[in-house]
């Protein structure tokens, strides 16, 4: 009796650590296809696009990414809170809206430029197909670490050119797209 439940909870860990460790080719894969089938509601709850329109801002700007001042304090300094309060609000450049649309992702996690992608193959149908599917075009792991992961992906005519996707851990097994590197040149 007592093996048997050792066995039992031996395979329920290594189960676990599995799923552990496989989370964020799950989360890389569902990203994919939450883009391709324009889910918009998974899409937000699979990407944190605050970090990651600050991470394609400093990339298209050539500006450094500014780190988040706290607004100054009414109490602490008044004249401060002021000057900001009349400041125009300065919109999101529009350049780094596209590249966070559903055609843009789409493309991006093929490996293609925005734009320039082929068309997207059908939907695999049936549990064999979207296995093969699932092994024909592997994302690289750039980086895997038990908070944070790197893929990268590459179209097949250009595999020097790569768009790296950066996962942070948000939960046991929750991943959030943090960031997105373009290729050099975009």
């Amino acid at each position: 009796m007592w093996r048997t439940l050792f066995r039992l909870g031996l395979v329920m860990l290594c189960v676990a650590a599995l799923s552990f460790v496989a989370a964020p080719w799950f989360a890389f894969r569902a990203l994919k296809a939450y883009a391709r089938d324009g889910d918009v509601q998974g899409l937000a709850e699979l990407v944190d696009y605050k970090s990651v329109r600050a991470s394609l801002r400093s990339q298209i700007t050539g500006a450094p990414a500014r780190t988040a001042e706290p607004a100054p304090d009414i109490l602490h300094d008044p004249i401060g809170a002021i000057k900001r309060a009349l400041e125009p609000l300065r919109p999101v450049p529009p350049a780094v809206d596209i590249y966070v649309s559903l055609p843009a992702l789409q493309a991006m996690t093929r490996g293609y430029d925005m734009g320039k992608a082929p068309p997207e193959p059908p939907k695999p149908q049936g549990v064999k197909a979207v296995i093969e599917d699932f092994a024909k075009d592997p994302p690289r792991l750039d980086y895997w670490g038990p908070n944070r992961v790197r893929f990268a992906a590459s179209a097949p005519e250009a595999p020097t050119r790569e768009t790296v996707f950066t996962f942070q851990r948000r939960g046991w097994f929750q991943w959030q797209l943090v960031q997105i590197t373009l290729p050099q040149g975009k």
